[in-house]
């Protein structure tokens, strides 16, 4: 990968900090269930414990049981081996996000990844989080309240990547006809980052027939939302449809199908399905976000916050400042666009997904096509 994304932090550096005293016994399981581990550092130094509590918001996206958690769990047990990690799920229930946050300070983790189903409902979890001493992470979401550190992808860039792919697709189209907007749910304040960043890039380029926020980035009624765009521009006008993600990409994509529309689609994520999309030519793009340098990034933040220790500036270079003000130590990494032509050179080379994964029978002639097989 030619990002420059992944940071070297000393190992040494970090287990030496002397990162808690608590004991390492088995927890109980939390919701999404837990992990411990009892391994010594090379040539048989204890390594100190920590406990950190790791806080998902939903299963309906791909990515986070598949790949986030995993990463997330392993780059810890790297830097810390004794480290106890608590995993939660929040199935997109922003209350029962709140909960498990309670449940996280009552068994004692000391630090909180937290990527949050409502930024601003959080908002009190966190500080409360703060008052206990706990420092939280937040991660892929900027979380309100006092926040220690943010790791994420630079979101308005993702949003100004989608809209600059659809401008170029649509092309001489543009003064043709219109397009509608699939917008992400209005609780997470990445969507709104997308939204701009989007706008920035098709306004006055591209007219917008309709527009939708998503609740809950939710599938079913992006398809619905769609069909709705596309039934008051008529279908005969739409030129181009904004998905800001390629779940609800799967549901725009449906939705036009059913008009007998072939039209410039947007996405996100590097979905699996979204990719075999873009070699069936029925979506346009997707934003890849390699997860692995997130998570080594957020493994390393959370570990070195569990130090107690101020945060090695090169692990977080800039600030950004979250919905309720507060300024927060940030990274903020680099999204990269994906295309037909560059799936080989980005996702199947990073082995974010093998060719076999993607080319399963269906897909096996636009494969061949696109020069995977």
């Amino acid at each position: 990968m030619s990002i420059g994304l992944r940071r070297v932090l000393a190992v040494t550096a970090v287990v030496s900090l002397g990162l808690g005293a608590a004991s390492c016994g088995s927890a109980k399981q939390s919701s999404g269930g837990g992990s411990s581990g009892g391994a010594s550092a090379s040539g048989g130094a204890a390594v100190g414990a920590v406990r950190i509590g790791l806080l998902l918001p939903e299963t309906k996206t791909t990515r986070y049981e598949q790949f986030d958690r995993p990463l997330l769990e392993k780059k810890i047990k790297e830097l810390a081996p004794q480290a106890q990690i608590d995993y939660y799920n929040a199935n997109q229930d922003a209350t029962l996000q709140q909960t498990q946050v309670d449940t996280a300070l009552t068994k004692g983790d000391k630090v909180l990844i937290l990527d949050a189903v409502d930024s601003k409902a959080i908002q009190s979890s966190v500080q409360k989080a703060h008052d206990a001493g706990v420092k939280v992470l937040a991660y892929d979401r900027l979380a309100q309240g006092p926040v220690d550190a943010y790791v994420s992808f630079d979101n308005h860039k993702v949003g100004e990547l989608q809209g600059q792919a659809l401008v170029a697709a649509v092309g001489d189209k543009a003064g043709a006809g219109e397009i509608f907007m699939i917008n992400g749910s209005p609780t997470d304040p990445n969507a709104a980052d997308f939204k701009a960043g989007a706008h920035s890039a098709i306004d006055g380029k591209l007219k917008v027939g309709k527009e939708f926020d998503t609740p809950q980035w939710d599938p079913n009624t992006a398809n619905q939302e769609a069909a709705a765009a596309i039934t008051a521009i008529g279908a005969a006008n739409v030129v181009g449809a904004y998905s800001a993600n390629d779940g609800m990409a799967a549901g725009v994509a449906t939705a036009l199908k059913a008009a007998g529309l072939s039209v410039p689609l947007t996405g996100q994520d590097a979905q699996l399905d979204g990719i075999q999309r873009i070699v069936a030519g029925t979506q346009t793009m997707t934003v890849y976000k390699p997860l692995k340098p997130e998570t080594d990034a957020a493994g390393q933040i959370a570990v070195g916050l569990a130090s107690g220790k101020p945060l090695d500036s090169t692990l977080v270079p800039t600030t950004v400042t979250n919905g309720s003000g507060n300024t927060v130590p940030a990274n903020l990494l680099t999204p990269i666009v994906v295309t037909k032509d560059k799936v080989k050179d980005t996702v199947v080379a990073d082995d974010f997904y093998t060719v076999a994964q993607i080319c399963t029978p269906d897909y096996a002639d636009a494969c061949k096509a696109a020069g995977l097989q």
